[in-house]
C-alpha cells in the first residue's frame, strides 16, 4: 500500500502519494499551476520557471515540477510574487515569438496563448527579436518552425525518453534551438515520424504538415478510439470537422508510458479516401469485375455458400472487432454449417496462449522481461510496446531481454540473455527456485539439469527482488514464460494484430481446416475477410473478398464486398494487455460500404437463418475467462515463425499504399540503399 502525505495547496487540504511533485498534487486538488516545459510522467527540469510556488517556511519560491510533496506542507500558487515572475517570463517569451494568434493553426490549444490571455499581455514590453530560422517542411508528416519554438525542451525529452533520439538542443541562451543530428531534415535523421513531438509541443513549433487552413481547434470534434493497425491497439484521439478526419493524436492517459502512436496510426487515415477504396459491391462478368448492387452481390454469395455447405471456408484477419468475429463465427458454423473458419492469428499464435494471458498495467511494472519478442519503432513491429518499455526503463524499471537473435531493444536492457530461449527460461526458473521461491514440484523437476550462468543469476536476482515484474512473451514461448510467472509476476502473450486476444476469446478458431490448409488446399468457396496476407488467388472454385480497399487478391475475386474501415464502424476489441476497449463510429462509411457484421447478417437472412445482433452481454461473457496459471512443459511451439514485419506490412498494405505512408516507405528504402 502506497504511503500518503497530507498537505495544503491554496487553502485546500489534500492527501496524495508520497514522492509526487507539486504540479501533479495540485492537479488532484483541481488547481492548475502554469507550466510550459513539464510533461506528466517525466522528471521536471524547471526550464520555463513558470511553475514557481511559495511554500510556507521557505524564503524563496521553488519550482513545482520537481519539488516533492511533504507531510504538513503549505503551498501557495498564486501569490503576488509568483504571479509577477510568471508574467515576466511570458512577457519575455512573447518578445521572441510570432504574435500571429489570429491565423496561427495552434490557436485555441496553445499554452503560451492561454497564459498571455491570463496575464492580459497583448504584446511584449521588451524589444522584439526575430531569428528567421528556416522551416523544415521537406516531408508530408511534420512541419518544424523554429521561430515559434519557446525552448521548453518537451519535444527533445519525449523523443529521447522513447529511445528515438532524433531531436536535441544546439547553441546557448536565446539563440538555442532544437535540431536533428547535423541539422538534417527529419527524413534524413532517423525520425520514425511517430509524432510524439507534435503531441508534446505546447505551441506551433511542431505541427502536422497538412493542418494549415483545415479549421481551428475549436471547430474540431474530438473522439476517443483505438488504432487497429497492429498488435498494440493504441488509444487514439481522432479530430473531425464536417464528418472528415483532420488529425489523429495519441489518446492514452497523460503521463502513461503507453501515450504513443506510430506513423501508421497517426497518418494512415489518408487511406480512407484513397483511389483504391471500395465503395460498391462488384461481381465478375465475362472475366471482368463490374459494379453491382448489394442485393445482387449478397444473393450470389448466399447461393454459393449454400451450395458449398461444409466445403466452404472462411478466413479473416485478426484486426476485426469482437462483434464482427462473433457474427462471422455464427455465420460459418450455424448458417453455412461449416467448421472451416480461421484467422491470421493462427500464423503466429495459438488461441490458448492468448486466452490464458493475464491482465496487467505496464505503468506499474518495475521489471520487464521480454521473451522472444523484437518490438521496434523503426520496423514498426509493436512500436508502442518498444516505446513503453524504453520509457519505463527511463523511469527506473529494469529490463531483461531473452532472445535467440540480436534485437535493438537490448540496448536499453539491464541484462541481455542471448541464446536458446527455452534453455534460458529453464535456467532462470531454476535460479528462482534456489532463492527460496515456492514452486510446483513438476517445475522443479523439469529444470533440475539447467545450467545457471552469472548473467542468469543476475537476472534471477532482479526478478526475485522486483515488486511487480511483468513478462511480455511471444505466443510460441508463452507456456515456458508462464512458468516464470508462476514463480513471480504476470505474463502477457503478445499477438501481432490488434484484436488477436479478442479473436481468441470470441472463439473464432477453426473446428475444421486451418487458415494455412484453406489457402493451400482446394476449397469450393473461400470467403476472405479483411486484408489477408495473400497476393495469389488460392485454389478455390469461387472466391469472395470482403475488404475496404481493392487489393491484389480482390482483383482476382469472383465477388467483392466493400467493408467499412475500423474508423467507420462501432464495436469493441480486447488489447494485448487484456483491456476491453470501445471503438465508436468516428465517421460515416464511404459510398455503400458496410460494417463486416452488417454484411454477414445480410447473407444470413438470404440463407434463411437470420442472425440476431450480437449484444454487449454476449461479448462480455465470451471475454470473461478465468485464467488459472498451471505448470506446462518448457517447450517452444512450432509453426508460428511468420515474419512479424512482413505480416504487419501485408495486412496494412492498403493503408500504406493509399496514404502518405507510401512516401515514408519509399524514402526509408532509398536511404537504406
Amino acid at each position: 500500500m502506497e504511503e500518503l502525505v497530507e498537505l495544503t495547496i491554496d487553502g485546500k487540504e489534500i492527501e496524495v502519494p508520497a514522492g509526487m511533485n507539486l504540479i501533479d498534487a495540485a492537479e488532484r486538488a483541481g488547481i492548475h499551476i502554469p507550466n510550459l516545459c513539464y510533461l506528466k510522467g517525466m522528471k521536471g527540469i524547471g526550464a520555463c520557471r513558470l511553475c514557481l510556488v511559495e511554500i510556507q517556511g521557505l524564503k524563496a519560491p521553488v519550482i513545482a515540477c520537481n519539488t516533492k510533496v511533504k507531510d504538513g506542507m503549505i503551498v501557495n500558487t498564486k501569490t503576488d510574487k509568483v504571479q509577477e515572475v510568471r508574467k515576466f517570463v511570458i512577457d519575455l517569451i512573447l518578445s521572441m515569438h510570432p504574435l500571429d494568434c489570429m491565423t496561427c493553426t495552434k490557436a485555441g490549444k496553445c499554452n503560451l496563448q492561454k497564459y498571455a490571455y491570463d496575464f492580459e499581455l497583448k504584446e511584449s514590453s521588451f524589444t522584439r527579436k526575430k531569428f528567421g530560422y528556416p522551416t523544415d517542411a521537406a516531408n508530408p508528416f511534420i512541419m518544424r518552425d523554429p521561430d515559434y519554438c519557446i525552448l521548453c525542451g518537451r519535444c527533445a525529452r519525449v523523443c529521447n525518453e522513447q529511445g528515438t533520439n532524433v531531436l536535441e538542443f544546439m547553441g546557448r541562451g536565446v539563440e538555442s534551438r532544437v535540431i536533428t543530428a547535423n541539422d538534417k531534415p527529419l527524413q534524413e535523421s532517423g525520425c520514425t515520424f511517430c509524432g510524439s513531438c507534435v503531441d508534446a509541443c505546447p505551441v506551433n513549433a511542431l505541427l502536422e504538415s497538412d493542418r494549415l487552413r483545415k479549421g481551428r481547434e475549436w471547430n474540431y470534434k474530438e473522439i476517443n478510439s483505438v488504432c487497429l493497425l497492429c498488435g498494440n491497439g493504441c488509444d487514439i484521439t481522432v479530430s473531425t470537422k464536417d464528418g472528415v478526419i483532420q488529425k489523429i493524436n495519441a489518446g492514452a492517459e497523460a503521463g502513461s508510458a503507453e501515450k504513443y502512436i506510430c506513423a501508421y496510426g497517426r497518418f494512415g487515415f489518408d487511406c480512407i479516401g484513397a483511389e483504391t477504396r471500395l465503395t460498391v459491391p462488384m461481381k465478375r462478368v465475362n472475366g471482368e469485375l463490374k459494379d453491382t448492387d448489394w442485393q445482387d452481390a449478397l444473393a450470389i454469395v448466399s447461393e454459393k455458400l449454400k451450395q458449398a455447405g461444409k466445403e466452404a471456408g472462411f478466413i479473416s484477419v485478426a484486426g476485426i472487432g469482437n462483434e464482427d468475429a462473433l457474427t462471422l463465427k455464427k455465420l460459418a458454423r450455424d448458417v453455412v454449417k461449416t467448421k472451416n473458419f480461421d484467422t491470421t492469428l493462427s500464423l503466429y499464435a495459438d488461441s490458448e496462449s492468448l486466452r490464458n494471458s493475464q491482465a496487467a498495467n505496464v505503468d506499474n511494472a518495475d521489471l520487464i522481461l521480454l521473451v522472444g519478442l523484437d518490438p521496434s519503432q523503426w520496423k514498426r513491429v509493436l512500436p508502442a510496446l518498444d516505446a513503453a518499455v524504453r520509457r519505463r526503463v527511463g523511469r527506473g524499471a529494469k529490463l531483461i531481454v531473452v532472445n535467440s537473435s540480436e534485437t535493438k531493444i537490448e540496448e536499453a536492457a539491464t541484462i541481455g540473455l542471448k541464446g536458446d530461449e527455452i534453455s534460458i527460461l529453464e535456467s532462470i526458473a531454476k535460479a528462482l527456485t534456489e532463492k527460496g521461491i515456492k514452486a510446483d514440484r513438476r517445475l522443479v523437476s523439469s529444470v533440475k539439469n539447467a545450467e545457471i550462468t552469472e548473467p542468469v543469476e543476475k537476472a534471477a536476482d532482479l526478478i526475485s527482488g522486483a515488486r511487480s515484474p511483468l513478462i511480455f512473451s511471444s505466443p510460441a514461448l508463452f507456456n515456458a514464460s508462464a512458468n516464470i510467472a508462476l514463480l513471480k509476476g504476470k505474463v502477457i502473450s503478445v499477438g501481432l494484430e490488434s484484436n488477436a486476444r479478442g479473436i481468441a476469446l470470441m472463439g473464432l478458431t477453426t473446428e475444421g481446416k486451418t487458415y494455412r490448409e484453406m489457402i493451400n488446399g482446394r476449397m469450393k468457396v473461400l470467403y476472405a475477410v479483411g486484408e489477408v496476407p495473400m497476393v495469389k488467388r488460392p485454389d478455390a472454385d469461387f472466391l469472395i473478398v470482403q475488404n475496404s480497399h481493392m487489393t491484389e487478391l480482390a482483383k482476382q475475386a469472383d465477388v467483392v464486398l466493400p467493408s467499412a474501415t475500423f474508423l467507420e464502424s462501432a464495436g469493441t476489441m480486447v488489447d494485448y494487455m487484456g483491456r476491453m476497449k470501445y471503438l465508436p463510429k468516428v465517421i460515416e462509411p464511404q459510398g455503400e460500404s458496410k460494417s463486416h457484421r452488417e454484411i454477414f447478417t445480410g447473407i444470413s437472412k438470404l440463407m434463411g437463418t437470420p442472425l440476431k445482433k450480437v449484444t454487449e452481454a454476449e461479448v462480455g461473457k465470451a471475454a470473461k475467462v478465468k485464467t488459472k496459471p498451471a505448470f506446462s512443459s518448457f517447450v517452444k511451439q512450432e509453426g508460428l515463425d511468420v515474419s512479424p514485419e512482413e505480416l504487419i506490412e501485408s495486412v496494412n498494405a492498403s493503408v500504406i499504399n493509399g496514404s502518405r505512408l507510401l512516401w515514408l516507405k519509399e524514402t526509408e528504402k532509398a536511404i537504406a540503399v
